[in-house]
């Protein structure tokens, strides 16, 4: 399995774009930074997007990817989410209002995305590969992820504040590789990460004593880009060894 992080930040600041990472050729988890770090024929070989929540950060690209692969492909796009995430995409962003109807456009038969609910809690296949949706507190309905395949599984946690499930789904997780955990704001933003579901140094420190599995390496996403010198500076709070901010482009091969 091949992961490629195309971006990884809580929004976007001159070369800073938003969530998007690649798993092999033809599926992304998320769609923040797609088009800026996709050409056109990458673009027209995505079969499947997983959508994690129906925030603008994580779908914002997705918009863009349909003016560029609109008729260039046999068959849709299939956007994955929740029952929520695809409802908001379907009434609030393909609406022809906010942005025009791709899931009908060229045409009916044969439209540029095709929109698909998975069961949270249920695992789905996807790229041949196995996909556990893992319901995480946010104040939309939002998902972690484990990813499986034959040589392992990875975990990403999703825009989450203090939560249980994922955790015990990653106790249990046989050959996990690694997880990608979200961390938005510094300490002493605990109020605006309350407010809106995220993690602090602190915070998420309290949520890794969660995770028995101590040799699993932790690669925290999401930083918000006007703290983010901030949130380097604390992530000795976080009181884990095994801690890295991820960096556009990082790769991960198993």
């Amino acid at each position: 399995m091949q992961i490629r992080v195309l971006d990884c930040h809580g929004g976007e600041l001159l070369d800073l774009k938003t969530t998007c990472v690649q798993v092999g050729e033809r599926l992304l988890i998320d769609a923040g930074a797609l088009v800026s770090n996709l050409t056109i024929d990458q673009q027209v070989e995505i079969d499947d997007i997983v959508v994690s929540h129906s925030h603008f950060d994580h779908i914002k690209d997705l918009a863009m990817m349909a003016d560029v692969v609109a008729g260039r492909r046999r068959r849709p796009v299939t956007i994955h989410g929740s029952p929520r995430t695809i409802e908001a995409i379907r009434k609030f962003f393909f609406n022809d209002r906010l942005w025009p109807d791709f899931t009908r456009i060229p045409s009916r038969k044969n439209p540029t995305f095709a929109l698909k609910v998975f069961r949270p809690g249920h695992a789905f296949e996807v790229a041949g590969l196995s996909v556990l949706p893992v319901p995480v507190a946010h104040p939309v309905e939002s998902m972690g992820f484990i990813v499986k395949g034959r040589s392992g599984a990875f975990a990403m946690s999703g825009d989450t504040g203090p939560t249980t499930r994922f955790w015990k789904e990653l106790n249990r997780t046989e050959n996990l590789r690694f997880a990608m955990v979200e961390l938005s704001f510094p300490d002493e933003q605990i109020e605006v990460a309350k407010i809106s579901g995220h993690m602090t140094p602190r915070r998420l420190g309290a949520e890794l004593r969660k995770l028995e599995r101590r040799d699993i390496p932790v690669f925290l996403y999401h930083f918000k880009p006007a703290f983010a010198r901030a949130l380097r500076a604390q992530l000795h709070r976080v009181g884990r060894a095994e801690i890295y901010p991820l960096s556009p482009g990082d790769t991960f091969t198993f």
